[in-house]
């Protein structure tokens, strides 16, 4: 099984003193892993090769009493920062290098071999100059206290390498997950602030599976609907998902937008970029905080598989004319939730399945047919009885009576109906909740304004 490897940010709080210290720092690896980066280029063919690649660079530049007199000894010029250099950052500066030239040589040889973009695309150049910030090596360059309080790291100052502690004022959640390993830290130091991402790989969950199933629906007017339902088709839990908050603050940024597009020509490279920034950083938010509030609803009603719509290639319609329904689509966040999901299914041992999408929403929850909506409300419709009922709700419904139906050989992957059990039977009609009632029941279909009814 992969391992499964997560991050969090924690954030320090160090003196104006200590920042300069930590900036320094930063600066100094960055020339250390700029001037490692032409070496390790210079001899690529031997060191691609070579299986120690690490001793081998490392013998290039540094000197032992093995290796008094290095090629490049001199190369570096650092002066007093090189001296005592600590040798686990240097290796790290070492793993940089080598990734960096390796990615380089790559895309350089890719383009000999005309693997390109554009037909006239022009060579990949080599960066020296790049952004990378130093790893830190438990007990050797970084000391966290047991109450995750002070972090004690190894920085320059005073022309010298020693050790400097710093406050830790926030962390993230995961040092509290039992077994979660830690691995070394990277010190990031930018925009005028300093943090440590710290990586954790998260131990595999192995869960018992039941016979609960969340059935999600990614929409438009509400942003999620979640639906906790069994393989008899009983509704045991639904919980409705919206930030309307955050939409009306993105939705402000995005009319700043087309206000300043109206009282210009031509729209210059960059424009309004501080207002897209924004409004993309509050959809991210808005999908992380809805995937997040849908694992912990499937995990509180015991459900081990939450079911959504793959919605992969689906491409929006646009609206009529000075509608806004096409700029609403473009700020969809779908795929955001399923990668999202995606990513705390692996963390919290569930499983994330999709179905078939044509049909869910257009199709009654209880079997009646077609669902008519309103004009006025789109989230509102009606069924062939006249019952009136919420669309995202039944669309959660049949979502997870979908993925039942196929796993019980009910269905076809595309969400029809078998004649019967047998998998060369002729479909038929959509799959809906109803469906799992008759499989159930010996065919005798229970009451549908009781079977829909929360537990």
């Amino acid at each position: 099984m992969a391992k499964v490897i997560r991050t969090d940010k924690w954030r320090l709080s160090p003196t104006k003193y200590q920042l300069s210290i930590l900036k320094d720092t930063v600066a100094i690896y960055r020339d250390m892993v700029r001037r490692l980066i032409s070496i390790v280029n210079l001899h690529w063919k031997k060191i691609a090769v070579c299986e120690a690649k690490q001793r081998y660079v490392e013998q290039l530049f540094h000197a032992t009493k093995e290796n008094p007199n290095p090629k490049y000894n001199k190369f570096f010029g650092l002066g007093t920062k090189l001296y005592k250099f600590p040798s686990y950052l240097r290796r790290a500066a070492i793993n940089d290098s080598i990734g960096h030239v390796s990615s380089f040589q790559t895309k350089y040889r890719d383009w000999q071999g005309k693997i390109r973009k554009k037909r006239f695309a022009k060579p990949p150049r080599l960066n020296t100059r790049c952004g990378v910030y130093p790893d830190l090596y438990k007990n050797q360059c970084i000391k966290v206290a047991s109450d995750y309080t002070i972090a004690e790291i190894k920085v320059y100052k005073n022309n010298d390498w020693s050790w400097e502690q710093i406050t830790i004022s926030s962390l993230s959640r995961r040092h509290l997950i039992p077994k979660a390993k830690q691995l070394s830290p990277t010190l990031v130091v930018k925009n005028g602030a300093a943090s440590l991402s710290v990586p954790y790989q998260i131990p595999n969950l192995k869960t018992v599976a039941t016979d609960k199933y969340c059935g999600v629906d990614i929409g438009i007017n509400i942003t999620s609907v979640c639906s906790i339902v069994d393989k008899s088709g009983f509704i045991h839990a639904r919980k409705f998902i919206h930030d309307g908050t955050a939409l009306d603050k993105r939705d402000k940024h995005l009319a700043r937008i087309k206000r300043k597009a109206s009282l210009t020509k031509k729209l210059h490279k960059g424009f309004a970029k501080l207002h897209y920034r924004k409004a993309a950083n509050i959809n991210k938010n808005i999908a992380f905080s809805t995937a997040k509030q849908i694992v912990n609803f499937a995990i509180d009603n015991n459900a081990t598989t939450i079911v959504i719509e793959n919605l992969r290639n689906w491409k929006p319609k646009g609206g009529k004319r000075k509608s806004s329904l096409k700029q609403r689509f473009h700020g969809w966040v779908k795929s955001a939730i399923a990668d999202r999901l995606e990513q705390l299914g692996q963390e919290y041992g569930i499983k994330i399945a999709s179905v078939y999408a044509r049909g869910t929403s257009s199709f009654a929850y209880d079997g009646t047919g077609n669902v008519k909506r309103d004009k006025d409300n789109y989230a509102l419709g009606s069924f062939a009885t006249g019952k009136r009922y919420a669309i995202d709700l039944s669309a959660s419904y049949n979502i997870a009576a979908r993925h039942i139906a196929y796993k019980l050989k009910l269905a076809t992957k595309y969400g029809k109906l078998l004649v019967s059990q047998s998998s060369d039977s002729k479909p038929r009609s959509w799959v809906s909740l109803s469906s799992l009632w008759g499989s159930t029941n010996n065919g005798d279909e229970p009451d549908t304004t009781t079977t829909a009814r929360s537990a």
